[in-house]
């Protein structure tokens, strides 16, 4: 019978997904396996014999290669023990489970493969890292695929977002994807130009609060007025907010939904908004007013085309795959350090001791995060004399003391 290969994707989408698909159905076609993409991720792969399955040829794989967005429909469906079956594997003759997506599509990936084992079956799989959040701990802080792209759509939106704000000198507060480490909202910012960029990474000395990221955007606002600037962009990584207490969430007055335990359903807030209001709330109390508007950037970035970047990286790690397949590698992430070359990854060599992978955050004692951070606009010690007039004490918004970085 005739050997497969079959595909997932899990997770959000990432640009360069296709890419990868094409290129791993493209090598093993030409050496006659087939290759099957499964719908819906894990749940496909589980699912009743009426599952979608995509078995490609060439002409599929060649139209594909350069799309964003994934051509195999994507699911965060997480399977027990008891949902894994061994029907498809045996049906199809899987001899390599291809797995796209983040740490804990992995682990489900050793889960399943221990699982397969364990029934007869020897079936190897090599799992293929993205996020567009860049906070997977690739070897040589390599980015994330999809990572570059995203940001560069992110760029573009950020550009036209700050041209409207010079155009009719007002404010925007703009969100951006990254639960938990702010490498978007970093590079976005930088690449922008922005006088203020806020990731929950700044606050390693002190927990972040509601009330400090306010007066970080308060700040920012007061210094370019000194300047007789009188617009701006500020930036702000959605794992700022995913990182406050609950307690801060609540007694902010903002109406959230709240799920069956009772806790706030952070993903049902427009993060921009969230703080917009409350900066407003601010101003007014200091008798500043300034216009400002929201504006969250997500969605927008995870299905745009890759740029020639991912699609090299894509290419090369879809290439990969093929390569410790066929060195009888399993179990692990395929990665491409800086110079091309390909080597394993193994989820227990970054676990910790509860089993999760730690994200890999902005490098707030690189050269690069310091120098960026030193030349945003914000309110130091030099200013408090032509601040005065504009805020009662403004110590309390000096950029070092709200950090306490000094």
């Amino acid at each position: 019978m005739e050997k497969a290969v079959a595909i997932i994707c899990a997770g959000g989408p990432a640009p360069g997904i296709n890419t990868v698909i094409s290129t791993v159905a493209k090598i093993f076609l030409k050496e006659n396996y087939k290759v099957l993409g499964v719908h819906y991720g894990y749940k496909g792969l589980f699912a009743d014999d009426d599952s979608p399955i995509k078995e490609f040829d060439f002409h599929h794989a060649d139209r594909i290669f350069s799309r964003g967005g994934s051509t195999l429909i994507m699911s965060r469906f997480k399977p027990k023990p008891s949902d894994f079956k061994t029907d498809f594997f045996i049906k199809n003759n899987v001899k390599l489970l291809v797995t796209i997506g983040g740490d804990d599509t992995a682990s489900t990936a050793n889960r399943l493969t221990k699982y397969l084992k364990g029934e007869g079956l020897d079936i190897a799989n090599i799992h293929v890292p993205k996020t567009i959040d860049n906070d997977l701990p690739l070897p040589g802080r390599n980015p994330t695929f999809g990572f570059h792209s995203a940001k560069d759509e992110g760029v573009k939106i950020g550009n036209t977002m700050y041209e409207d704000a010079r155009t009719t000198q007002s404010w925007l507060i703009m969100s951006s994807m990254g639960r938990t480490a702010g490498h978007l909202a970093f590079g976005i910012g930088t690449a922008c130009h922005f006088p203020m960029i806020i990731i929950p990474e700044m606050f390693d000395k002190t927990p972040p609060t509601i009330d400090k990221i306010i007066r970080l955007m308060v700040s920012t606002i007061v210094k370019r007025h000194i300047q007789g600037i009188y617009y701006g962009v500020i930036i702000i990584s959605e794992g700022v907010f995913h990182t406050l207490s609950e307690d801060e969430l609540i007694k902010s007055g903002i109406k959230f939904t709240y799920d069956a335990h009772g806790h706030p359903e952070l993903g049902n807030v427009s993060k921009a908004n969230f703080f917009n209001i409350l900066l407003h709330e601010k101003l007014k109390t200091l008798n500043f007013p300034v216009k400002s508007r929201p504006n969250d950037v997500g969605y927008e970035l995870r299905c745009c085309r890759p740029i020639g970047f991912d699609l090299t990286l894509c290419t090369l790690l879809g290439i990969g795959v093929h390569k410790l397949y066929k060195e009888g590698k399993s179990g692990c992430m395929v990665s491409a350090d800086a110079t091309g070359n390909i080597a394993p990854i193994y989820l227990s060599d970054h676990e910790d001791e509860n089993g999760k992978v730690k994200p890999r955050l902005v490098d707030m004692e690189a050269e690069i995060a310091r120098l960026c951070f030193r030349n945003l606009d914000y309110i130091t010690k030099e200013d408090y004399k032509a601040a005065v007039s504009l805020l009662v004490q403004p110590e309390q918004y000096d950029f070092y003391n709200i950090l306490e970085w000094n």
